[in-house]
């Protein structure tokens, strides 16, 4: 029996995480519910990235569709099947506002996808969301209804940590690193050697911490050592310290649970290198605490965007802390902050700018989408260094998770590449009772 071709319905959470969604099914058929044109009518003014896709989306079916009607279904290209807009229209066996409630959008959308499975029975269709309820209300009415796949990372690409222990490593090997701060790699790493790879090389009780340097094609000695007051206390920690202060490292990412010191040892490394590039941006994205969004905090936009940007401003404060006031580099983080060298920012304030000879902090880059990661880093300019510090396990918004999100997205694609480095924390070094929580609860 011939396999049957799909119709695939997409839900407005779907375009505005991907704008060219549209052209990810392949040779199947692709519909949008007339509902989900008028909820891209409303995304589309603003500057934040969900109002960029809004009015891509619009753009490229208005360019599709020409002088055709939209309600026939249109080629999108070779290889590729057809699209139409799905009015909304109630079917007849099935009506989602009856079963569930008369007025809500998600039903009227669920309504569009039974009403093509039923004058469409040559086809199989799937309902594509990336909202988890939506799609379990669609499911019980007899609509199969999925996830957005694309842009998704294996579970197993998420336990990757950039790190390996390498066992019985020669005892000679491991003194010569010691005494010569690097050696010809010459094998020693066998299938786990990779551009900018950490490692601790071990022999029984004695060890060594090293980096895999492509461009020499060699091992080289990693010690631990005070970056701007702060010292690492665990071998990731010094392994991050290598990645965040190499000048041929562009693109970073650190990977851990709370209290691991990703933004804390970011930040000290960007004020070690402060002379080197003529600003530091420390920016998050804005996700609403309690679903209250921001237009609903008092005060002016500084009074509003202040709660999100204060764990920012307390690793700063951290810093500042480990010098007297009269101390050269106390005087030094004051004095930035007054010229404006060192900002911190929501990350929707920066949105547009050309980042050209700034070291840029992206914190908890676990809750931007794929697009968001990839638009940030085409910004980047000369002498421009990025690093993005997040939990992928720690999700914020409710359209993506642990497999979906940017931070996830960016160390599985990026992998191995010689202008890449990805470090995972794996300690809490906060305290004893924020270990206790990551660990237990």
């Amino acid at each position: 029996m011939a396999k049957k071709k799909k119709i695939y319905v997409l839900d407005t959470s779907v375009l505005l995480h991907d704008h060219d969604a549209i052209n990810h099914f392949g040779e199947n058929n692709v519909a949008i519910p007339i509902t989900v044109l008028e909820e891209l009518d409303k995304f589309k003014v603003g500057n934040d990235s969900k109002n960029f896709s809004a009015r891509e989306v619009i753009r490229f079916i208005d360019k599709l569709s020409g002088e055709t009607s939209l309600q026939e279904w249109i080629s999108l290209g070779p290889n590729q099947g057809k699209f139409k807009i799905a009015l909304e229209s109630n079917p007849r066996e099935v009506n989602a506002e009856y079963v569930y409630s008369v007025g809500k959008n998600d039903h009227k959308i669920i309504n569009s996808a039974l009403f093509l499975k039923e004058t469409e029975p040559k086809f199989e269709v799937k309902l594509v969301t990336k909202d988890i309820n939506m799609r379990i209300k669609a499911k019980a009415l007899g609509i199969i209804a999925e996830d957005y796949a694309t842009g998704k990372v294996a579970t197993t690409e998420l336990e990757r940590t950039g790190t390996y222990t390498v066992d019985g490593v020669d005892s000679e090997i491991i003194r010569q690193i010691f005494t010569r701060g690097k050696i010809d790699e010459e094998g020693i790493l066998g299938e786990k050697k990779i551009p900018n790879g950490y490692y601790i090389l071990k022999n029984g009780k004695t060890s060594s911490l090293a980096v895999y340097n492509q461009a020499t094609d060699q091992i080289e000695r990693i010690e631990k050592e005070f970056v701007y007051g702060i010292k690492p206390k665990n071998a990731e920690q010094a392994f991050a310290f290598n990645a965040l202060l190499n000048n041929d490292i562009k693109l970073v990412a650190l990977q851990g649970v709370a209290g691991t010191g990703k933004t804390l040892l970011a930040l000290a490394s960007a004020l070690e290198q402060s002379k080197g590039y003529q600003q530091i941006i420390l920016a998050r994205p804005i996700v609403p605490l309690s679903n209250k969004e921001i237009g609903f905090l008092p005060g002016d936009a500084n009074d509003k965007i202040s709660p999100y940007m204060e764990p920012l401003w307390d690793n700063l404060k951290f810093i500042k802390s480990q010098f007297g006031e009269n101390e050269k580099k106390h005087k030094a983080i004051t004095e930035m902050e007054q010229q404006g060298k060192i900002i911190i920012t929501p990350l929707a304030f920066i949105r547009g700018r050309s980042l050209s000879n700034i070291l840029f902090i992206v914190d908890e880059a676990q809750n931007l989408t794929p697009h968001e990661v990839k638009t940030i880093i085409t910004r980047a300019g000369e002498n421009t260094k990025i690093i993005f510090t997040g939990d992928v396990h720690q999700i914020d918004t409710p359209y993506l998770d642990e497999n979906s999100n940017g931070l996830a997205y960016l160390i599985d694609k990026l992998k191995g590449h010689p202008l890449f480095a990805h470090v995972k924390l794996e300690r809490g070094e906060r305290s004893d009772l924020a270990n206790l929580a990551n660990d237990l609860l």
